[in-house]
């Protein structure tokens, strides 16, 4: 990845980045840009007061509704993009009051749709071996209960990351998703959620959205260059669930 080096012409070393206005997108867009990255993002809230910064550009659009990203691909025609971060994300129970029976549609477009038509558009210009897409899915993608739709789309978005690595190998580019526990973002606070407290991990705490950021931005790295079409859990111990430590040897056990 670049350095801190800010010297470079603008649209080069470019990074898009979806969901940038908060939690896990922001924080990815603040590591690319503190390591000398020039980040594009896009996410239907204004931009934070920290992404500020001369390497960024700021695209307001909601990639929910089915023409969400018209604008945003307009704007962006023609750039040539090393990376693509889809961060953007909705968490919503299935008997969800404030979705007018729409929230499939709604979930599956911006977990999977809206994916794939950024990776169809930027594909053909992202370079050869050094071309690194990462989709941010959810530890819910192996089914919760109360969030079926929600699931079932995050689900599609570990499956589209399958298959645009086998689209893409042959390039050398790689294609990853990256599946988070429960995570210290604004969903979290979310009105929408006040019936439903938020469980921790068996780590025992809510995991930082830098730490998500951290293992994204390994994955955009040169040095991830062999890993791809791989769903990476970072859930705070939450795939252990379900699980005993291992019994002791029988020779090593206590005499009773």
């Amino acid at each position: 990845m670049p350095d801190n080096d800010t010297t470079r012409t603008p649209g080069t070393d470019r990074i898009l980045v979806t969901g940038a206005a908060s939690g896990i997108g922001r924080a990815v867009a603040l590591r690319l840009l503190d390591r000398g990255w020039f980040v594009d993002g896009i996410d239907i809230a204004p931009a934070d007061i920290a992404l500020s910064h001369p390497r960024y550009q700021h695209l307001r659009a909601d990639l929910a509704t089915a023409t969400g990203l018209d604008a945003p691909l307009s704007t962006i025609a023609g750039e040539r993009y090393q990376g693509l971060v889809h961060a953007a994300g909705i968490l919503r129970a299935d008997d969800d009051p404030d979705t007018r029976g729409d929230l499939g549609a709604r979930l599956w477009r911006l977990h999977v749709a809206a994916p794939q038509r950024l990776a169809e558009t930027l594909l053909p210009r992202m370079p050869d071996r050094r071309g690194r897409i990462v989709l941010v899915s959810s530890r819910a993608s192996q089914g919760r209960s109360g969030r079926g739709l929600y699931s079932a789309s995050k689900a599609g978005t570990e499956g589209l990351a399958r298959a645009l690595a086998l689209d893409c190998v042959a390039r050398g580019i790689t294609v990853n998703a990256v599946a988070p526990g429960p995570t210290d973002t604004p969903q979290l606070k979310d009105k929408a959620r006040a019936a439903a407290p938020v469980a921790l991990p068996p780590l025992g705490r809510l995991i930082a959205p830098d730490e998500i950021a951290a293992t994204i931005c390994f994955l955009l790295s040169q040095e991830a260059g062999a890993i791809t079409g791989q769903t990476l859990y970072h859930c705070g111990g939450l795939s252990l669930a379900g699980l005993t430590a291992p019994a002791a040897p029988i020779g090593d056990r206590p005499h009773v």
